[in-house]
């Protein structure tokens, strides 16, 4: 294991890795612990980590290609990092509701590394959901109806003038999404294409509706299956340090980004990796 430590933080999913310095090259069994720490817990920690754009960037791309993101402006000069950044005055956070990243592309995210740079005293923790359990934690009626099901799933409402995530904010520039913006149809029940799980993969900012139905015909499962995979059990509670970095599993949980330090400055930097069509 190279000294790697794995400390699991909640019963669903989770992990704090100890032991490793991301900055320098991962030989390749280290690459193989941390690996499987993430398809074991979903999503897992890298705390007092100091990493230039570079390094963080390089160490993303062990796990495939990087996005750049659609409507969120890049960096200067690195346009595959996104700075999510909450200034005092601003009242809107960035993520601030239940989604998996990029569900709304042909080929949604595989995963998201996000790096703490400025956290608040206090609030700002994430919170991420464990999307095998909600699967499987339903009736075996439900996962029979669900199996024949896809979603349509798209940015226009999240990035709409009145979407939460192209609210204004000082240090982010956003463009907003028109009427000319794709829709693509997702199983809604997902395979995980490297553990075999499968998982439940609808999400309330960007699932519009079932495919073949109107949008009031599939709200009340939609509304239904929001909850539900969502609640507490599924789910991990994770307080931020400065130069932290976590890497979650966009194929399998949700997240959610507190907004609860009103007054405080919060600026984190994420870097995405794409992911294949889901099946």
């Amino acid at each position: 294991m190279s000294g790697i430590r794995i400390n699991r933080i909640a019963g669903a999913l989770g992990a704090e890795i100890e032991g490793v310095d991301l900055s320098q090259d991962l030989s390749n069994e280290a690459f193989t612990s941390i690996h499987q720490a993430f398809l074991d817990n979903q999503v897992i920690f890298f705390r007092n980590q100091t990493l230039t754009h570079e390094q963080h960037k390089n160490f993303a791309r062990r796990f495939g290609t990087l996005n750049i993101h659609p409507y969120v402006k890049g960096m200067d000069g690195h346009p595959e990092i996104m700075k999510i950044v909450k200034e005092r005055d601003d009242k809107v956070n960035f993520g601030g509701g239940w989604h998996s990243d990029m569900s709304f592309l042909e080929h949604p995210a595989l995963g998201s590394l996000l790096y703490a740079k400025e956290v608040p005293p206090y609030g700002g923790d994430t919170l991420w959901a464990n999307q095998y359990l909600a699967y499987e934690t339903l009736s075996d009626g439900m996962k029979k109806m669900l199996g024949g099901l896809t979603a349509i799933h798209t940015a226009k409402g999240e990035y709409s003038e009145r979407g939460h995530s192209a609210q204004k904010r000082s240090s982010m520039e956003v463009k907003l999404a028109g009427d000319d913006v794709p829709s693509y149809e997702h199983p809604v029940v997902r395979t995980h294409p490297e553990t075999g799980r499968k998982a439940l993969y609808v999400n309330m900012a960007f699932t519009e509706k079932f495919s073949g139905m109107t949008r009031r015909e599939s709200l009340p499962l939609l509304k239904f299956l929001f909850e539900h995979c969502t609640q507490e059990g599924f789910t991990c509670r994770f307080r931020w340090t400065n130069d932290t970095l976590a890497f979650w599993d966009n194929r399998c949980t949700q997240h959610f980004a507190l907004n609860d330090y009103h007054g405080h400055r919060r600026h984190m930097e994420r870097v995405t990796v794409n992911g294949d069509k889901p099946f």
